[in-house]
C-alpha cells in the first residue's frame, strides 16, 4: 500500500474520558491531530483497542484487527488447515513451514492464516494508519491463551516494503507473499469495508512491479502475489503458474525447491 493518504483527513479520538492519555499518545506517534474539523477519518481509541471509522452518512462500521475472536478465529479453527490455497501457494507441505515474510501486510490476515499452520512470519505494512492497527492486534492478541503462540511468530516490521527488502539484513525469507492493492473498480470488488475504508485511505499499489522487482531479489525459495482471479499478472517476470480459486488465485514465482 502506497505510504501517503489520498488527501483525506484524520483524526485521533478517545471513545471515553479514560482514553484520552493513550489517545494522546496514538496522535504525537503517527502526527495527527486530535481533532479536525470536517475530518474523513477517526482513529478511535476505546475499550476494544483502535479502530479506524470513516465518517459520513454513508460510511461502513469501524476497522479493526482481531485475532482472538470474528473471522480470524473462525479460519483458525474451522478453515481447513493445511489443504487451504494460500497454504499450498506458499509451500507448506509435511515437514516444510517456510519462513515467510508478507510484504503488504494490510490487517495481518493471511499473515495470521500462516501463522497458525507454523510458518514464521515476518510482516511490513508501510501505510503507518494501518500498521498502528495492526500493531494494536498483536498486542491485544498476545494476552489470549490461545492465540499467543501464533502471533508469537509473528513479527511486525516498520517501513517501505521495497527499502526493507532492499536493505534486509541477515538471512533471507524462504518465501515472500504479495497481496499489492489492485486498481481495480468493479462492485464486487469493494463489498469488504476494509477495502471500501482502504480506497481513499491509501489509494492503489502503483509501484507493484518494483515491489516483485525487490521480493524476486530476496527470496531464497519463492515469490507468491495473490491476484483478483481474472487481474493481469505483474508487469515484470512471468509466474510459472497460479492456483486459481473462485475470486482470486495464486502466482507463483519460484526460484529453489522447499525441502524438509
Amino acid at each position: 500500500m502506497s505510504e501517503q493518504p489520498a488527501a483525506s483527513r484524520i483524526q485521533v479520538e478517545a471513545l471515553a474520558e479514560g482514553f484520552k492519555a493513550r489517545a494522546g499518545q496514538v496522535a504525537e506517534q503517527l502526527g495527527l491531530p486530535l481533532t479536525l474539523a470536517d475530518a474523513d477519518f477517526s482513529l478511535q481509541v476505546g475499550e476494544h483497542g483502535l479502530q479506524l471509522q470513516q465518517l459520513g452518512p454513508d460510511a461502513p462500521g469501524p476497522v479493526r484487527v482481531d485475532f482472538v475472536e470474528g473471522g480470524a478465529a473462525h479460519r483458525r479453527l474451522y478453515g481447513g488447515g493445511s489443504g487451504q490455497m494460500i497454504a499450498k501457494a506458499v509451500g507448506i507441505a509435511q515437514g516444510v513451514r517456510p519462513r515467510v515474510l508478507d510484504a503488504t501486510a494490510g490487517l495481518g490476515k493471511d499473515a495470521f492464516v500462516l501463522a497458525s499452520l507454523g510458518c514464521d512470519m515476518s510482516l511490513i505494512e508501510r501505510q503507518p494508519l494501518i500498521g498502528a492497527l495492526l500493531e494494536d492486534g498483536l498486542a491485544r492478541a498476545a494476552e489470549d491463551f490461545d492465540v499467543a503462540p501464533i502471533v508469537a511468530r509473528m513479527k511486525l516490521l516498520k517501513g517501505n516494503s521495497i527499502d526493507v527488502m532492499l536493505n534486509w539484513q541477515g538471512e533471507p525469507p524462504q518465501v515472500i507473499y504479495l497481496d499489492p492493492m489492485f486498481p481495480h473498480r468493479e462492485k464486487t470488488a469493494l463489498v469488504k469495508k476494509e477495502m471500501r475504508l482502504f480506497r481513499p485511505l491509501v489509494g492503489d499499489d502503483l509501484d507493484a512491479p518494483a515491489l516483485l522487482a525487490a521480493a524476486l531479489a530476496l527470496a531464497s525459495h519463492r515469490v507468491v502475489v495473490k491476484r483478483p482471479r481474472k487481474a493481469p499478472c505483474i508487469e515484470g517476470p512471468k509466474p510459472s503458474h497460479a492456483l486459481d480459486g473462485k475470486s482470486s488465485r495464486y502466482d507463483i514465482y519460484p526460484k529453489k525447491a522447499l525441502k524438509p
